[in-house]
């Protein structure tokens, strides 16, 4: 996963001004090329360093390079970043570090580790964000880019390190909450949208038409198997904290019975005029159960919403291809008609 210790300026652990984010198009598809090579070669995820500044509460990213490979042991991945910027700053290019990007496959993004980088992230360099791009959904004609920042309530749910249903109420943090969207605009200059012009009148006919390609389902049934998956996850994450209910009712009439047997004897006793039991602590004899930790059932269900809002999205985009290529259909007829 990204490292831990982003390398760049040390700002204060305030809620961010950041409204939107841009991007040049050379980011995007350095980060596309190098996504799709890392598909390829079976690798689960591509990951990388966003470069840019902030102008007047948007995000500018302007350049991005990939990190290094795990099997990689030539250079720690804190002096890779670190060299990286150093020749870029040489070069004239914007070398302030601004986050980090990340492949996914079918939306599937949202996990522990994420979350963990961006927080140590977002806690050294404040605007940072996640840039998340899918490459199944972009193969079918859907450039799914999305930036993510931790909302102020998952930052201090961090902090405290509690993740508890008790701490979690106090802090009001639910999967609704741990990240924040924030609206993603591609940039290309003039020269770059001319050129890009000229390209496209070179790409031969047949390939230009696969991003019309109707054949989504793919992609749906992919997406659908792995909301399945989360779903079963999510009801085994239910049954354990039912059974943890289930225990401590169990262990709270224990303790009812235990000082009920005590008062009973007790009161025997000194029908007798014999002294009473010692005092004992019913907290040594009926320890607290732990409670299970509920920040993997919140990123499960964070999941669930976002692969809920992917399908939505992915059939609705679907669509639109079907009502299009139907007019041209019917264009097409209408041309060829005497």
């Amino acid at each position: 996963m990204a490292s831990g210790r982003a390398s760049g300026r040390r700002a204060p652990d305030t809620e961010s001004s950041i409204q939107r984010v841009q991007m040049d198009g050379l980011a995007v598809m350095k980060m596309v090329k190098h996504s799709h090579e890392e598909a390829v070669g079976n690798m689960e995820v591509a990951q990388g360093a966003l470069l840019g500044l902030v102008v007047e509460g948007c995000l500018e990213i302007t350049n991005c390079f990939p990190f290094p490979k795990h099997n990689d042991d030539t250079m720690d991945e804190e002096e890779y970043q670190l060299a990286m910027m150093r020749r870029l700053r040489r070069v004239n290019v914007d070398h302030f570090h601004v986050g980090w990007y990340q492949s996914a496959d079918v939306g599937n993004f949202l996990s522990l580790p994420l979350l963990e980088s961006q927080y140590h992230y977002q806690t050294s360099i404040e605007e940072s964000v996640v840039v998340i791009y899918d490459t199944q959904k972009t193969a079918r004609g859907f450039l799914a880019l999305k930036a993510y920042r931790l909302t102020p309530q998952a930052i201090a749910m961090y902090k405290e390190s509690d993740f508890t249903p008790e701490a979690l109420r106090t802090l009001k943090v639910g999967y609704e909450t741990l990240f924040a969207e924030v609206p993603v605009a591609v940039r290309n200059s003039q020269l770059t949208g001319i050129l890009l012009s000229e390209l496209g009148e070179l790409v031969p006919e047949e390939q230009g038409a696969r991003f019309l390609d109707l054949g989504t389902a793919s992609v749906l049934e992919a997406q659908l198997r792995s909301l399945m998956e989360r779903v079963d996850e999510l009801n085994q994450e239910a049954i354990k904290f039912n059974r943890h209910q289930q225990q401590v009712v169990r262990q709270q009439q224990d303790k009812h019975r235990y000082l009920m047997k005590r008062a009973q004897e007790n009161a025997a006793r000194l029908a007798k005029d014999e002294p009473p039991l010692p005092e004992e602590d019913p907290s040594k004899l009926f320890r607290p159960i732990p409670v299970p930790h509920r920040l993997n059932p919140m990123i499960v269900s964070g999941q669930i919403s976002a692969y809920s809002q992917h399908v939505s999205q992915f059939c609705s985009q679907a669509l639109a291809k079907l009502y299009i290529t139907q007019a041209l259909q019917g264009a097409k007829e209408g041309a060829a008609a005497p």
